[in-house]
């Protein structure tokens, strides 16, 4: 059964917010340094959890989302549409980690689905 594996917030100013987490819960975070402005953050080590990520806020972009890990997007993108759902953002890579899309549930509510592959491009 997939579960929520990821969370992202959207911040006016990622490293602020970045600082406000850590200075708040503990939360480590780092600059991912990829294409994109993106801080990841780790909520701990032990126990149950999640750990997630900031991105710098656009305009109509949700400020919280959380994804869920599949084994495929391609299967995942089918099953969202075949009952109801929307395509938020198509299937995109993230080199190195995996291939992401978002989606919308049939309330309008934003989620990202994620397939891990260290090969992606």
């Amino acid at each position: 059964m997939p579960r929520v594996v990821h969370f992202e917030f959207a911040a006016d100013n990622p490293e602020r917010a970045s600082n406000f987490y850590r200075d708040v819960f503990g939360w480590e975070s780092t600059n991912w340094g990829g294409p994109m402005e993106y801080w990841l953050v780790k909520t701990g080590s032990d126990g149950p959890g999640i750990d997630g990520g900031i991105l710098r806020y656009q305009e109509k972009m949700p400020r919280t989302i959380n994804t869920i890990g599949v084994d495929s997007v391609d299967a995942f993108v089918e099953k969202v549409t075949r009952n109801g759902g929307k395509i938020a953002k198509p299937k995109m890579a993230i080199p190195g980690v995996g291939y992401q899309a978002y989606c919308l549930d049939t309330e309008g509510n934003v989620f990202g689905i994620h397939q891990p592959d260290p090969s992606a491009k």
